[in-house]
């Protein structure tokens, strides 16, 4: 077995836990939901707690005192109703899990949340804006893992679910929970009649049962664990990076 990693509040004692002075409270947020036909369910939540250690992993190597919460599990899934187990966390929800969270934090004096998201369909930032107003004490920030560098020097094909980017990641960080890239659907997923939604700068929510036969969004055929190793490199060190210089700052003075 390996030793608990100190970052890792759910492999951590109260005995470490009651001496240490914790910089930054990170909180991994996935969901449940189909991911084509060889990506299991749990694959947003396999991918966020990954990227959420090794990213504290080498934020901790560095002197960040950072600190990763459970995994939640469960995402907005709005659009997805009538896929079967894929498992919906209204936002009004999520903000209620969030205030708990965040009036713990602020009870006990820890200063800084990061909510590491992993999940195309979670959007934490009107929620942090409210929270912030409440809990002025506790610092509110939020990223999505797959947006911390660029796809387009991993990835040549398009898409955003099940597609080369997150059948790469899974190959390289739970190749066992892969199926056969040939039992796979290409992914194929309809565009907007409407140009301005097609274009992105109107938006509303796709249903997927409509988008896509396979609940796939992008071809993942070309996918490599390498692909996926080099991606997931690259997404840690910016993050860990992120969480460093977060660690150090001063909420009071962030600008220059």
């Amino acid at each position: 077995m390996t030793s608990p990693r100190p970052y890792i509040l759910a492999e951590t004692t109260w005995q470490t836990v009651r001496e240490m002075r914790y910089e930054v409270v990170v909180l991994p947020w996935g969901a449940t939901e189909a991911h084509n036909y060889h990506l299991p369910y749990a694959t947003d939540n396999v991918q966020v707690e990954y990227v959420a250690a090794e990213a504290a992993r080498r934020a901790w190597d560095r002197g960040a005192k950072v600190v990763v919460l459970p995994n939640i599990p469960f995402g907005v899934n709005t659009g997805q109703l009538d896929i079967t187990l894929d498992i919906n966390l209204n936002p009004s929800t999520q903000l209620a899990i969030l205030r708990d969270v965040v009036r713990v934090l602020a009870r006990q004096g820890l200063p800084k949340l990061v909510v590491l998201n992993g999940h195309g369909g979670n959007d934490f930032r009107q929620i942090l804006r409210e929270l912030q107003a409440e809990f002025p004490a506790v610092f509110l920030s939020t990223l999505t893992w797959f947006r911390a560098a660029d796809r387009s020097q991993f990835f040549t094909a398009p898409g955003d679910h099940a597609d080369e980017l997150e059948t790469s990641a899974m190959l390289h960080i739970a190749p066992a929970l892969v199926r056969p890239l040939a039992e796979a659907g290409d992914g194929a997923a309809k565009q907007f009649r409407i140009a301005a939604l097609r274009q992105g700068w109107a938006w509303t929510q796709r249903e997927w049962s409509q988008v896509t036969a396979d609940t796939g969004s992008g071809n993942p055929a070309g996918a490599t664990a390498e692909k996926g190793q080099a991606l997931l490199e690259a997404v840690t060190t910016n993050i860990a990076q992120f969480l460093v210089e977060l660690a150090a700052a001063d909420p009071r003075d962030l600008y220059e």
